[in-house]
């Protein structure tokens, strides 16, 4: 298939490069459901008090997205993009029906292991879809552009579904939302052309060039996944309220949205390393400053702060993985790198958990630890 340039695309490879960025809106809106409502849900429904129970539901996700992940690039180089990509959807169908009719906390985690397997099916297939597109030189816009839609989808759910809750309560109404995400994502899905190389798939196994971006992508979703359980937790003992946790909680992922398809492209200008040195130190700091924050503002201040650092690196990295592997090899390398980057989540929430009495201190150490990854590595990339 041609390349997707600005000067020889094609109305169709215009048209699906641009219907998969919508697409992953939904695909985004689809974890943004979560991230707000499910851990209240826990602790005021199920009457879950201990951490690592609460946070169950995000290392259930986690494992299951990381998994699948490895497979999806596998699946990808030798049944197609849209093959996978429609799975993934028709996956997801049943998630918000479960989470609003689940009698008890284990049928929460279902809902989060299909979740997971949504997740690392329709995002793994939307970004290699869209580098698909892209010439080398442009994989750093392919990839912003993809992340900022997605993470747009998180932010706008994250802020809505706390605004419904609030207004009425934690369950159904804010799941609503998500069988008009999964459904409208996948019909979106349904009018995308394939955009695999032709050529003959390659063996499965390690690929050589994706380690250091893995252990920083695995850092750097452990900081959301200790994030994402940590928020409503925290900022509920602080005495805000769900309105404004839904604030910070949908900022965090905003800013991160927002500044990916400025960063993204950034990326192809002037390399990969400043941004990724850079984004990894804000996240640390970012981390460092939740903890010790005892005011609205300075949450918000942190939550700018997460939000700006992941927004650099998020996009960055992928490009990063997709420069140094061949094409034939590509969706492999991305979903082995992938598979390492969302296992993060699950070590986060575990961490999170276990810390729960002591929220403060432990996204205090986690935020020192991830600066000291980043000095480790920065002569690696």
């Amino acid at each position: 298939m041609k390349a997707f340039t600005e000067r020889d695309a094609t109305d169709t490879q215009i048209r699906t490069f641009w219907l998969l960025a919508l697409t992953n809106v939904f695909v985004g809106g689809m974890v943004g459901l979560e991230r707000t409502v499910v851990p209240l849900l826990g602790r005021d429904v199920f009457g879950l008090t201990l951490g690592v129970a609460v946070g169950a539901f995000i290392v259930s996700f986690s494992v299951s997205k990381a998994v699948v992940n490895l497979f999806a690039g596998v699946a990808a180089d030798r049944f197609g993009r849209k093959r996978v990509l429609v799975a993934g959807w028709l996956v997801g169908l049943p998630v918000p029906v479960l989470l609003i009719s689940a009698p008890s906390w284990e049928w929460v985690l279902v809902a989060n292991i299909l979740l997971g397997v949504n997740q690392a099916l329709t995002w793994s297939m939307t970004v290699n879809m869209m580098v698909d597109l892209m010439p080398a030189h442009r994989r750093g816009f392919a990839a912003g552009i993809n992340e900022f839609a997605g993470y747009l989808g998180v932010s706008l759910l994250a802020f809505l579904t706390g605004l419904v809750a609030s207004s009425f309560s934690l369950r159904p109404e804010p799941f609503y939302l998500g069988i008009a995400a999964v459904v409208l994502g996948l019909t979106l899905s349904l009018f995308a052309s394939e955009t695999a190389p032709a050529g003959t798939p390659p063996p499965f196994g390690w690929v050589i060039g994706v380690g250091v971006p893995s252990v920083l992508g695995c850092a750097t979703n452990f900081k959301d996944g200790l994030v994402w359980l940590s928020l409503p937790i925290l900022l509920s003992g602080r005495g805000l309220t769900l309105v404004e946790i839904g604030t910070v909680a949908g900022l965090y992922p905003l800013v991160w949205a927002l500044g990916q398809p400025f960063f993204g492209p950034l990326s192809d200008r002037i390399g990969r390393k400043p941004l990724v040195t850079s984004g990894m130190g804000l996240q640390g700091l970012g981390l460092v400053v939740l903890a010790l924050s005892g005011t609205f503002a300075l949450t918000i201040l942190a939550a700018l702060m997460l939000g700006l650092g992941t927004g650099m690196v998020y996009p960055t990295l992928i490009a990063s993985v997709a420069d140094r592997v061949s094409e034939e090899r590509r969706a492999t390398a991305l979903g082995i790198y992938r598979f390492f980057r969302d296992g993060g989540y699950a070590v986060g929430a575990v961490i999170a958990g276990l810390g729960l009495a002591a929220l403060g201190p432990t996204l205090l150490v986690a935020g020192i630890g991830i600066l000291v990854v980043t000095v480790l590595a920065m002569g690696q990339l």
